[in-house]
């Protein structure tokens, strides 16, 4: 429910509303406009009846039901865009695109230093690198855990960049959180509740990449279930969802960001390397993601892409990441943005 108060609803008024909303066991989600508050009350939709009783408490102009199944993540509650603060230079949701760019993997040190300093120089904001990885084949290479954690952290150091990685299970949360400045949630992860509850209290910044077959509505409700906990600072991705196409890896949905930008008001970033699967087609469908209105990119970069450990068929060298950012500047002026 949407609890709208008064024009010059008096400060006891709205904080006897919100105690009122907590007594009935519901969460209170204060918005303080310029003119007037509105107060979301989040919880079991099957008090609303005694939610809506609410509406002749003094102070209270009308009680509203959120039609979304998504309350915190849907613009119903939150007309005005998320910023999501990474660090004082990089933030997401505003007039700057920010782009995420580095390995798979993390391999060695030089390797991700290396990366880390030709991204920054090339334009990027945060270097990233997997040192948990979720892999299809159980021999497949899986990360070097928290030595790769310790060599991000020393990127991160020599570039002055925040940093991105993936966390895959609960029991590695704390470590991870320790060292990045963005939590990732994977997409075979999107749906892993009990991790994005522990994710919604760590309190950073999360990325949260959609799916492999879910829809946006999905999505959103796990992105609900970080910001149920109190963490508001959720990034969407979109990575391309499977559909019959064989041509390229993934579908890349890039439709999602302007439906997204309809249904929700946080950050939309669009991943064009999982998206497709190939590096010859990062660069187009990147400078589309930012024509339709994306955050911000996600690119895998490597320093030799033929000797990578992981997805070195989708990752751009230095040099050819360089190159994208540049028609991406362009392409960002002409839609009104900055990069």
């Amino acid at each position: 429910m949407i609890i709208v108060m008064q024009e010059g609803a008096a400060r006891r008024e709205i904080e006897d509303v919100m105690h009122e909303i907590e007594r009935l066991g519901y969460k209170a989600h204060p918005i303080y406009g310029v003119e007037r508050t509105v107060i979301g009350a989040i919880g079991d939709e099957r008090g609303k009846a005694r939610l809506q009783m609410l509406e002749t408490s003094p102070g209270v102009e009308s009680v509203i039901p959120i039609l979304k199944p998504y309350k915190l993540a849907g613009k119903e509650l939150h007309k005005e865009k998320t910023l999501v603060q990474v660090s004082p230079a990089v933030v997401f949701g505003g007039p700057r695109i920010q782009v995420i760019a580095g390995p798979c993997s993390v391999e060695g040190l030089d390797q991700i230093c290396e990366t880390a300093m030709a991204v920054k120089t090339a334009g990027a904001s945060v270097p990233r690198g997997g040192a948990y990885k979720p892999r299809s084949s159980p021999y497949a290479f899986q990360g070097l855990e928290e030595e790769g954690l310790k060599m991000l952290a020393a990127a991160r150091t020599q570039s002055g960049l925040p940093i991105d990685t993936e966390v895959m299970k609960e029991s590695v949360l704390d470590l991870v959180a320790s060292y990045t400045d963005i939590i990732q949630i994977g997409a075979r992860n999107m749906q892993n509740y009990d991790l994005l509850k522990a994710v919604g209290q760590a309190r950073k910044p999360v990325l949260l990449k959609r799916g492999l077959a879910n829809t946006i509505a999905e999505w959103l409700l796990s992105a609900e279930y970080i910001m149920a906990q109190g963490n508001m600072n959720v990034i969407l991705c979109e990575r391309g969802i499977r559909t019959f196409e064989s041509a390229t890896r993934n579908t890349l949905d890039l439709s999602a960001v302007a439906v997204l930008k309809r249904e929700s008001h946080l950050p939309v970033v669009v991943d064009p390397s999982h998206g497709t699967g190939h590096a010859e087609y990062v660069e187009a469908m990147a400078l589309a993601a930012i024509a339709a209105g994306a955050d911000g990119l996600m690119i895998e970069v490597h320093p030799n892409p033929h000797e990578a450990w992981s997805d070195g068929s989708q990752s751009l060298t230095p040099d050819a990441f360089a190159a994208l950012m540049q028609k991406a500047r362009a392409v960002a002026v002409a839609v009104g943005r900055e990069l």
